[in-house]
């Protein structure tokens, strides 16, 4: 594999446009991911993979096939299209820095970004390597399409070399994982693997064996709308009550700027709306399940102390499921994780298995009942104009792919 010939096809698949739109309910929300499925279904064709094909909804479905008999456990690579909507993905324009010497980076577009190696500090084990920056008007988008690049890097590299001995690798490429919609369209007969691994990890070497569990909280607060020069005695403002049930919330505690590692959270993300109604979006999060019905049982609380505050509002709590932990559907086949680390081994290096303190396409897949793992493919400082990846750990998780492959092709 050349480092070359990755980040041209990275340098490709950031220069098209597949932020996601939450404000929709097509999928995919956005034309991009078309746009970028249709290229990279060109590509895996042109490679000699001819089952390659981008379906009804987006999604892109291939097969590597195997160059062995008897193998009888074949495997998925997955990675998203989609770029997150908190930073623009238009007009991405990326800087290359070769032989990085250390140090803060300043980004050319807007010398207020600044990629600090306090904020950064694997930035101080990279030095000699090639870091891709955004200019500071943009995201990367490494997230995930550095995946993509690898997955892809690595699909050639196995068609090029048929005397790599491995099973077959289904490839699946999703759209919309960013608005939590990545899995909703997929169907697992059509994947028939018997474990999958995504590929949208931060930095090298890494397994997210865990994620948080998640559900969502819409909140609606009813008030009464009148005009204001008559609203004496008659009016409940809306927005009032919901700032009251706002201000309830812990701040000390229980949030995500106040939390790390396994603890969890009430992130309220999301409000709209005015006098007569107001929305509000809140985030429940722990990394065990049976914890979130606390959570939920919080906001209700807040909502009856709210509506002794403003007795003629009303308050409707309904709480969405949204995903849960990985483990627990990893434990069902630990040759998942236990095989991606003997891939490592046999390239020199040692894995280190991570939590994630959010959810990937993984999580969903598990949960449906194809474990899937997540692994590191080279990004950083995801969803901002901050983001940053390095190219040779991009080249370095191909290459753990196809060591990956050969690991479960000797399975039988």
């Amino acid at each position: 594999m050349t480092k070359d010939q990755i980040l041209q096809r990275f340098l490709r698949y950031v220069q098209i446009d597949t932020t996601a739109n939450p404000d929709t309910e097509d999928y995919p929300s956005s034309p991009g991911q078309l746009e970028l499925g249709k290229l990279l279904v060109g590509e895996l064709q042109a490679m000699g993979i001819s089952d390659a094909r981008q379906n009804e909804h987006g999604i892109i479905m291939a097969t590597i096939p195997a160059t062995v008999d008897g193998v009888k456990d074949a495997i998925c690579w997955c990675s998203h299209l989609d770029t997150s909507p908190e930073t623009s993905g238009a007009n991405v324009k990326p800087q290359i820095i070769e032989n990085y010497p250390g140090g803060d980076i300043t980004l050319p577009g807007d010398a207020s970004k600044v990629i600090k190696t306090d904020v950064n500090p694997e930035l101080n084990e990279l030095k000699g390597r090639t870091i891709i920056t955004t200019d500071g008007t943009t995201l990367l988008g490494a997230d995930d399409k550095a995946g993509v690049a690898v997955i892809l890097e690595a699909a050639q590299w196995l068609m090029e070399h048929p005397e790599i001995k491995h099973g077959p690798i289904r490839i699946c490429l999703t759209c919309d994982e960013e608005i939590a919609r990545g899995v909703i369209k997929l169907n697992l007969e059509e994947i028939a693997s018997t474990v999958c691994y995504t590929l949208d990890g931060h930095g090298s070497n890494e397994i997210d064996v865990e994620t948080f569990s998640a559900d969502q909280a819409v909140v609606t607060v009813t008030g009464i709308n009148i005009h204001p020069s008559i609203a004496k005695g008659r009016m409940t403002n809306a927005i009032r009550a919901a700032s009251d049930f706002i201000s309830r919330l812990p701040r000390d505690r229980q949030s995500p700027e106040t939390t790390a590692v396994r603890e969890g959270f009430l992130h309220p993300y999301e409000m709209e709306g005015g006098v007569g109604e107001m929305k509000m979006k809140i985030l429940l999060r722990e990394f065990d399940a049976s914890k979130l019905d606390a959570l939920a049982a919080q906001l209700h609380e807040y909502a009856d102390a709210t509506v002794k505050e403003f007795p003629n509002a009303k308050i409707d709590v309904k709480i969405e499921r949204q995903y849960r932990n990985m483990a627990e559907g990893l434990e069902n086949e630990p040759r998942a994780v236990e095989y991606a680390e003997e891939a490592l081994r046999r390239l020199g290096r040692t894995a280190k298995k991570t939590i994630v303190r959010g959810g990937t396409d993984g999580s969903r897949l598990t949960e449906m009942g194809l474990p899937t793992p997540n692994l590191s493919c080279g990004d950083h400082t995801p969803h901002s104009a901050l983001e940053w990846a390095c190219l040779e750990e991009m080249v370095e998780s191909a290459e753990w792919l196809v060591a990956l492959a050969e690991v479960w092709g000797e399975a039988r």
